[in-house]
């Protein structure tokens, strides 16, 4: 993890994965922002999309598949954040990519995961999770 201090919209992002608070992910993300898929090719553009998106993945990686960030890195405006699951036996890696603004609304999230089986087990998943949306 890096040695700086952890900024205000990524602190809001790790109250909102322990806390499963939808209201504060709501507040947390802003008007114009954009959900990049690993599994979506076309940029989901949007607050009501990337929320619906977000939402997803917190339940999908909520329960027991031991979902937990490993690792940090910020930049002025961005963060990496590295997470670690196992969804169906398979251990999945990844990084969130996530931007924010002045008022520390997240603007640009983009999710990449390994392996391509991990990722394969994931689509179905967040499928189920959308169409309940």
């Amino acid at each position: 993890m890096t040695h700086s201090a952890r900024p205000a919209a990524i602190a809001g992002w790790h109250r909102v994965v322990e806390t499963n608070d939808l209201e504060a992910l709501d507040a947390l993300v802003a008007d114009e922002a954009v959900f990049l898929s690993p599994a979506v090719f076309t940029p989901q553009e949007g607050k009501t999309k990337t929320v619906a998106y977000l939402r997803a993945a917190l339940t999908v990686f909520g329960g027991d598949t031991g979902f937990r960030y490993v690792g940090e890195w910020y930049g002025p405006n961005s963060a990496v954040l590295e997470f670690v699951a196992d969804l169906d036996g398979i251990h999945v890696n990844g990084v969130d990519l996530i931007e924010w603004d002045d008022q520390d609304r997240i603007v640009r999230f983009k999710v990449m995961i390994r392996p391509v089986k991990g990722l394969q087990a994931l689509i179905p998943r967040m499928a189920a999770q959308l169409e309940q949306a």
